[in-house]
């Protein structure tokens, strides 16, 4: 009897042959049409109107590394969500933050989620925060007949390295070229201020709640200037998604924690509208 019948309540041939580590290798032979990148998009005239996040800041600290991001999400000029989640972990030791195109950058978390417990339970050990990085970057170059046309997906991965016992930040592009980010980074429309509000705040020794203070005024910044980005909103209590991963793992801060963080932010930016001030020398 075929042990590919559902009726008989076997699972099908292809999942008992022993085979690669990858989850991803797994699905691309068994079921190519739900790997994202195995998708085919009509032919389509112009610019195609999708749902967008913006912002993600990563910054390493003693002990670790805190990656964050806003809550905004828009559809061309429009605000098309102002609650969304854009920072998910990847594992115990790791997490990752999205930008571009939402529904494909969401459905490429969890399916890196599921590449790295799918390692760990066939290996027997947690992957290496170096080769978790490379599996990222395979899983984005897979999609780039997707952001080719348009609908590009690029995120931000960060983690903490057991074997170098420290923060790490990794960046990528839409062809899944990946690059070591020293210190600090940031992805998205509001990047290029957020980056340049964290050249004046980030310190290698900063403690996390520094840290998580720093990124909080990187992403305000990045509000102040870019559309696109959401600052946090007092009136309707939504703030920044802010987590961090030391050598204890993966934790996201409590609303209390962000709230307090983002009031103080708030407060301080009515005495200094550009924030705070670095010395000149």
């Amino acid at each position: 009897m075929a042990a590919y019948s559902h009726d008989q309540g076997r699972l099908p041939a292809a999942f008992l042959r022993p085979g690669s580590s990858s989850f991803l290798d797994f699905l691309s032979d068994y079921a190519p049409e739900r790997v994202p990148g195995g998708r085919s998009l009509p032919p389509v005239e112009g610019a195609i109107e999708t749902v967008h996040g913006t912002t993600i800041i990563a910054a390493t600290c003693a002990g670790g590394v805190v990656l964050a991001g806003d809550r905004r999400a828009t559809m061309g000029n429009m605000i098309a969500q102002r609650d969304v989640e854009k920072v998910f972990p990847a594992d115990e030791y790791s997490a990752v933050g999205i930008a571009g195109t939402a529904g494909l950058a969401i459905e490429l978390v969890k399916l890196f989620q599921l590449e790295l417990e799918h390692f760990e339970k066939v290996e027997g050990h947690v992957l290496s925060l170096e080769g978790k990085a490379n599996r990222l970057s395979t899983m984005i170059r897979g999609n780039l007949g997707m952001a080719m046309q348009g609908l590009a997906v690029v995120p931000m991965f960060a983690g903490f390295d057991l074997d170098k016992g420290k923060g790490r930040i990794f960046s990528y592009d839409v062809t899944g070229g990946r690059s070591e980010e020293l210190g600090f980074a940031a992805v998205g429309s509001g990047s290029i201020f957020a980056r340049g509000a964290m050249k004046k705040l980030h310190r290698e020794d900063l403690s996390e709640r520094e840290a998580a203070t720093a990124v909080v005024q990187a992403l305000y910044d990045a509000a102040d200037d870019d559309s696109a980005t959401g600052g946090p909103d007092l009136a309707r209590r939504i703030f920044p998604i802010v987590t961090v991963i030391t050598e204890d793992g993966f934790r996201r801060l409590t609303e209390a924690e962000v709230s307090g963080i983002a009031t103080t932010v708030t407060e301080g930016r009515l005495q200094l509208p550009n924030g705070p001030q670095a010395p000149v020398l």
